[in-house]
């Protein structure tokens, strides 16, 4: 019987340890374990925006964080992605085909990218439709967005620049300028 008193009198100092560590000083602990404001709210820029991939391998989550399960990867650096939602340091993107998930925020550039989505479209030399045709892009084709305004975007694709209209390509907003 002494044994199993004293087995008791110990998990009784243990417990009472345990409970006494959170009101003496044990609380920097807990608070530093949950997320402050601040970091839940995200970047405070503007939702959505367009984004595109740093890197040629990028793990689509879930969910916004490394816990949540591996949806599918992009392949694709510098495709252009729409951010649609933020949570800490993880951004719900959407790509061009209406596909969504979750990525880590250092996954991301804010260099300006386009695709084209659906039909060739052409790049000129001048911002008019009438202007010299300097090459055909076909759908999928990636490429660096330069500057926006009004109707036009100055474009480079694979060392070639020139000139798209603005709805021929998915990455740039229907009135967004881009300087």
């Amino acid at each position: 019987m002494g044994i199993r008193s004293s087995v008791l009198l110990c998990g009784f100092c243990v417990a009472l340890a345990a409970f006494s560590l959170p009101q003496a000083g044990g609380t920097a602990a807990l608070a530093a374990d949950k997320p402050t404001n601040a970091q839940r709210k995200g970047s405070g820029l503007p939702i959505p925006r367009f984004a595109s991939l740093r890197s040629d391998e990028v793990n689509v989550r879930t969910g916004p964080g490394s816990r949540y399960p591996i949806d599918w990867m992009f392949k694709r650096k510098a495709m252009p992605v729409e951010i649609v939602a933020e949570y800490e340091n993880w951004r719900k993107i959407r790509d061009w085909q209406g596909a969504s998930g979750w990525v880590h925020q250092s996954l991301l550039s804010g260099k300006r990218s386009f695709i084209i989505s659906s039909k060739t479209a052409s790049l000129y030399k001048t911002p008019a439709s009438s202007a010299e045709v300097v090459a055909k892009l076909e759908p999928e084709v990636m490429g660096e967005i330069r500057s926006c305004a009004g109707d036009w975007c100055r474009v480079k694709v694979a060392g070639v620049s020139g000139w798209i209209e603005r709805g021929g390509m998915w990455g740039v907003y229907k009135s967004e300028p881009i300087n």
